[in-house]
């Protein structure tokens, strides 16, 4: 008989898993001793909830499996939230695994007790509590299928703390085998009638289930077809942004040509996206809920076709099954499209050469040098904030899997997910952009790193202030600064006393030589740049965003 620990680890191996990211509590001791003995789970120890549930979520992205999370009851519970809030809103497989008192104390308000079901079930897939021993393999079971079937998303599994130190004779459950809807016969001749007719066609990639494969097919049918391709918000590694189809990301301060190509394209193929709010511009670029375009929406749940926008022709595919589609379909003898192609990649082309912006370090020059610096398979993480807009439109991304970024917006997300993404593989280089803000919600995960010794290097764009916000508060009460100024530590000493490698960019020509050095290091390294407070956007400074708020405000 094993206790259910050892049951819970056992059933995470059989089903694949290799990771799993914690921060330890006294509710689920035995699962903890189950991954004592695992030769095949790498146990990882975070020192906060929230930055091992984006760790895990962001293990998600890269492995296409669920990344596991280990977290306590009550504020443990309550930090990892973020994390899987992000899950939900970016279509990641995640499953986290939630230590709860006893069942003896069940409904007493017990310490740090929370009613799991209802606390969770309104933003994830799945949310229960095992209640019995011998079930750990159902529910682990059911808990794979659910996180990957139709759109990828996040479980929540409640653990008992007597019922997971409790020993049970329970018989392992079969590795999880994952439904794969894929395009008809029907839907590959309406396909290609549907391109047949259009004059300014437009592709829209993003969404779960994309692989290195979906990429090259993709990529291949673009070219065959001589069609323009979008990447949505925050999806831009989906195809090699060098590519001569790839006409820009459909995101936060899209280029103005690429607003107008999706809002007057004949025909939209949107492949796994599902156009949400920073895709359209705030819903406002698509029509709803009948756009003008003859829509093409393929997505793997049948729930999401139709859910916003009312497709004309929706097919219920991964992405992967419906590249196999793309393969099969011939070059058509005339692509009226062409020259539109060849203006939108011309216009994207333009749009991401450097705007200078004000002060002695440009953000712009920057991103480009990190850009230009990485490697084929370099990987660049972020959270969010206005240095991200910089990042998304000066970033060359060379393939899929280089970009991670949270498409629910969440600050924080960069350093965990770099981390993430150097424990899955120490051969690649990982940078991380983050804004001061931004980096401060999850900096106690420099410790992390440097326990690991991953050589992630984090650039913090440093301009005082929450920078997004304060956008917004000239925009809306232009000269009532409240609530947005920011006082910061010496972010390379900060770096420093983690045992990391901490520097200082006080110009733009001397960021080259600090990154090389950091890349050099050997240990996480943290690179701070001083930008100015009027370097707030690529395309605005904070002045003429203030004069801005002052006109509309009469």
């Amino acid at each position: 008989m094993r206790h259910g620990g050892k049951i819970l680890v056992d059933q995470l191996e059989a089903q694949g898993a290799s990771a799993a990211f914690t921060v330890p509590g006294e509710s689920f001791l035995a699962a903890l001793d189950g991954l004592h003995d695992s030769n095949r789970i790498k146990t990882v120890i975070c020192r906060q909830e929230g930055g091992a549930a984006i760790m895990a979520e962001a293990w998600g992205k890269l492995k296409g499996e669920p990344g596991i999370c280990m977290v306590t009851r009550g504020p443990g519970a309550a930090n990892a939230m973020a994390g899987l809030h992000i899950a939900q809103q970016d279509s990641t497989p995640m499953i986290m695994f939630l230590g709860l008192p006893g069942e003896k104390h069940e409904d007493r308000e017990a310490f740090q007790e929370i009613e799991t079901k209802s606390l969770f079930g309104s933003f994830v897939k799945w949310a229960a509590v095992i209640r019995s021993t011998d079930r750990i393999p159902e529910y682990v079971s059911r808990a794979y299928h659910t996180a990957m079937n139709g759109r990828p998303g996040p479980v929540v599994l409640g653990l008992p703390e007597d019922m997971l130190s409790a020993a049970a004779e329970a018989g392992d459950a079969k590795p999880a085998r994952f439904a794969v809807p894929s395009p008809s016969q029907n839907d590959e001749a309406q396909l290609i009638a549907a391109l047949g007719k259009a004059k300014k066609p437009l592709v829209i990639v993003g969404g779960p289930g994309w692989s290195r494969d979906v990429q090259k097919k993709v990529e291949a049918f673009a070219t065959r077809f001589d069609l323009p391709v979008a990447a949505a918000f925050r999806f831009q590694d989906y195809i090699d942004n060098r590519h001569p189809c790839y006409v820009g990301h459909a995101g936060i301060g899209l280029d103005a040509k690429l607003a107008d190509a999706v809002r007057n394209a004949d025909l939209l193929l949107v492949i796994g996206a599902r156009l949400g709010e920073m895709t359209t511009s705030g819903y406002t670029l698509i029509d709803i809920p009948n756009p003008k375009s003859f829509l093409i929406h393929v997505h793997p749940s049948g729930n999401e076709l139709g859910s916003v926008y009312s497709p004309d022709l929706p097919i219920n595919a991964t992405a992967a099954s419906f590249a196999d589609l793309l393969t099969r379909l011939p070059a058509p003898a005339s692509m009226p499209w062409a020259e539109h192609r060849k203006m939108l990649r011309v216009a994207y082309e333009a749009y991401v050469k450097p705007v200078p912006t004000p002060g002695l370090v440009k953000l712009e020059e920057v991103v480009k040098t990190v850009s230009d610096m990485l490697p084929e398979d370099g990987i660049v993480t972020n959270g969010a904030g206005n240095y991200a807009a910089f990042v998304h439109r000066y970033t060359q991304y060379k393939g899929y899997r280089s970009c991670l970024a949270p498409t629910s917006g969440s600050m924080g997300y960069g350093l965990p997910a770099a981390i993430a993404a150097k424990l899955a593989d120490p051969t690649r280089t990982v940078i991380n952009f983050a804004g001061d803000g931004c980096f401060m919600m999850t900096s106690q995960e420099l410790a992390t790193a440097v326990q690991y010794g991953l050589n992630v290097v984090t650039v913090v764009v440093n301009n005082g202030m929450y920078g997004t916000i304060r956008a917004h508060q000239e925009r809306q009460y232009p000269e009532r600064v409240s609530g947005t100024t920011l006082v910061n530590p010496d972010f390379a000493a900060f770096a420093r006393a983690f045992g990391a490698h901490g520097e200082t960019v006080e110009r733009t020509e001397d960021f080259k030589p600090a990154l090389q050095r950091a890349l050099d290091a050997n240990k996480p390294a943290v690179i701070e740049v001083k930008t100015e407070q009027e370097a707030l956007t690529p395309r605005q400074t904070l002045s003429e965003i203030r004069a801005a708020g002052k006109k509309a405000q009469g």
